[in-house]
């Protein structure tokens, strides 16, 4: 992290949007008109009604039951555009407004296109380990997942740094992107064990909602986590959800790409943009992270050094343009003979590491939760952990302040969670 700056985290985090514009283009190609209007609802409901409080029936001690007003299309402006576009999108269908033929353009925006799988999802199932059978390992596998797995750790990177820009966080710490790219690769494992066929790693698109919403709170993301559960218990519940049509998720991630692709451009703010260096390094990093995996897809069979393994490996990596991107932009800023000013690491450092590891509001986010740095701070060896907050002497003038925010964004947070479910 010392050697990584804002002409790294840029083009890192940018990419992440535009390297999925083909396949957002393919999502919303199927019907333009409904990703259109899924589009404009999530744009009206975030841009344009965001300051319009809803009255909605509450409960607390004091007031018992009464009448509060909340700006639910500010907390669930995606939540809406898509459940509204799925809605008429059902209507369509029942009223067979879409073709019915598979082969005429808006087939694919009906939503009973799936009802097979509504049909065969079991009321009730248990996930366990080694439910498809015992894991194999193999060097090919190994080498080929652990090249998408370096390529998605630069990813989560950039995604930490754009979540925190987004939620008015400190920007992470050492300790704490530490426990987030180990976290992760924990997840792996477990899913490998479960045999789900996928890795776990940071998700750009929920970024994007951080954006739209304004609201990042880490209760929010425990009960979606404990939604995700129930849909994986209860087949019927996963499989109602399957039938959202593609269009409608094409018009959706027009908005979350967008988002996340605007957040890695601001990260130049602390670069001198003036400079011709950094304007080559910033230009060159973007094109070539869109060039180079956008040919290596089309010309799969380019790679051929002899050895099945090392292919994997740089099809993997060269195929992701975060990491093609990030990794130029990298190597050129570290290179390229530049001022520390001049390259924003100045402000940069200032900003993100040495002065967040030690305030109060950047520990008071990225603390272990339950009080547990606390119980383990009078421990010398708990700074040799990587994962670990580093405890040292700080003041804490801006403790309420911070504790003012952080029981704002809880009440808050009770608020969405309420309406959520």
């Amino acid at each position: 992290m010392r050697f990584i700056g804002p002409l790294t985290i840029a083009p890192t985090i940018s990419l992440i949007g535009l390297s999925l514009f083909d396949s957002t283009g393919m999502n919303a190609g199927n019907h333009w008109g409904i990703s259109a209007m899924t589009t404009c609802l999530i744009v009206m409901f975030s841009q344009y009604l965001h300051h319009i409080a809803i009255p909605f029936p509450a409960y607390s001690k004091t007031k018992k039951f009464h009448i509060r007003k909340i700006n639910i299309f500010q907390i669930l402006p995606v939540l809406l555009g898509i459940t509204v576009s799925w809605l008429i999108c059902y209507l369509l269908t029942l009223y067979n407004v879409l073709p019915s033929d598979p082969k005429r353009y808006g087939y694919l925006a009906r939503t009973d296109i799936k009802k097979d799988v509504m049909v065969n999802a079991p009321w009730f199932r248990f996930p366990y380990p080694g439910q498809w059978g015992l894991p194999t390992v193999s060097l090919a596998g190994v080498l080929g997942i652990l090249a998408g797995v370096i390529s998605s750790m630069i990813e989560s990177i950039g995604d930490y740094y754009a979540c925190a820009k987004l939620s008015g966080a400190p920007p992470p710490p050492r300790h704490a992107i530490n426990r987030g790219i180990g976290i992760e690769g924990l997840g792996c494992l477990l899913a490998g064990a479960w045999g789900t066929g996928n890795g776990t790693t940071s998700y750009s698109e929920n970024v994007g909602a951080l954006g739209i919403t304004k609201v990042g709170s880490r209760i929010v993301i425990v009960a979606s986590g404990v939604i995700m559960i129930i849909m994986g218990l209860f087949g019927k519940i996963g499989a109602m959800f399957s039938t959202i049509p593609t269009p409608v998720i094409g018009g959706m991630l027009l908005v979350m790409f967008g988002i996340i692709t605007a957040v890695g451009v601001q990260n130049l703010q602390y670069a001198d943009m003036n400079s011709s260096r950094n304007i080559f390094i910033f230009g060159f990093s973007m094109f070539t992270g869109l060039v180079i995996p956008n040919w290596i897809i089309k010309n799969p069979d380019a790679l051929n050094t002899g050895i099945v393994e090392l292919d994997q490996v740089f099809q993997v990596l060269l195929t992701t343009s975060m990491f093609v991107g990030g990794f130029f932009g990298f190597i050129l800023d570290n290179t390229i003979p530049g001022t520390k000013h001049e390259r924003g690491m100045t402000v940069w450092n200032k900003v993100n590491e040495e002065e967040s590891e030690n305030t109060a509001e950047s520990e008071e986010v990225y603390n272990l939760p339950c009080n547990i740095s606390s119980y383990f701070a009078s421990y010398s060896w708990v700074r040799y952990i990587p994962f670990c907050p580093s405890h040292k002497a700080r003041p804490r003038n801006d403790s309420s302040n911070s504790s003012v925010l952080s029981k704002k964004c809880n009440d808050d947070s009770h608020i969405i969670v309420a309406v959520a479910l």
